[in-house]
């Protein structure tokens, strides 16, 4: 009796529960699926000088990847996570950067005009010599350091938030 309600048990369970990992009615099983999904990981790459601009690269991880002089303006990076990053010379204007986890990052010369900052984790990385006009910065965490340097260079308004750069940074 209890092998005939078990068989009716796994009978039951098997016809209810899909089974991704065997499901071939699509010619592949998850594994094959994980290759095609739309976001590309690029931790610890060396995407120097890569195109990425207008792409929609939100919650991509760049952890540790290097892009130097890369191009990513106009791309959508909201919750991108870039820790330990080497993003020197690279275009980041006209982005969305919002939610990004980017601390430890180098961000030297980097062009991050008109880009949305808000409420990134930016503690420890280097803004040197980075382009702000229009950046908004609203709700980041910064090291202080670094936000009175920007503080230095802080103009203008953001197109797409209104909100003016020397504002966002506590200026």
């Amino acid at each position: 009796m209890q092998h005939l309600l078990f068989s009716v048990l796994l009978a039951i369970v098997c016809l209810v529960s899909p089974a991704f990992a065997l499901d071939t009615s699509e010619g592949f099983g998850l594994q094959d699926r994980a290759l095609f999904q739309e976001k590309v990981d690029y931790t610890l790459t060396n995407q120097t000088g890569t195109d990425f601009h207008g792409q929609q690269l939100q919650s991509t991880s760049f952890a540790g990847a290097v892009g130097r002089q890369a191009d990513f303006h106009g791309a959508n990076l909201h919750g991108a996570i870039m820790t330990q990053g080497a993003f020197s010379e690279a275009d980041f204007h006209d982005a969305d950067l919002s939610d990004a986890l980017m601390d430890r990052a180098d961000f030297v010369k980097t062009d991050l005009r008109n880009t949305i900052l808000t409420g990134i984790i930016a503690s420890g990385s280097s803004f040197t010599d980075a382009l702000i006009e229009g950046a908004d910065f609203s709700d980041a965490l910064l090291d202080r350091d670094d936000q009175r340097r920007l503080c230095r260079d802080a103009d203008g308004i953001n197109p797409t938030t209104g909100v003016a750069t020397r504002d966002s940074l506590g200026c």
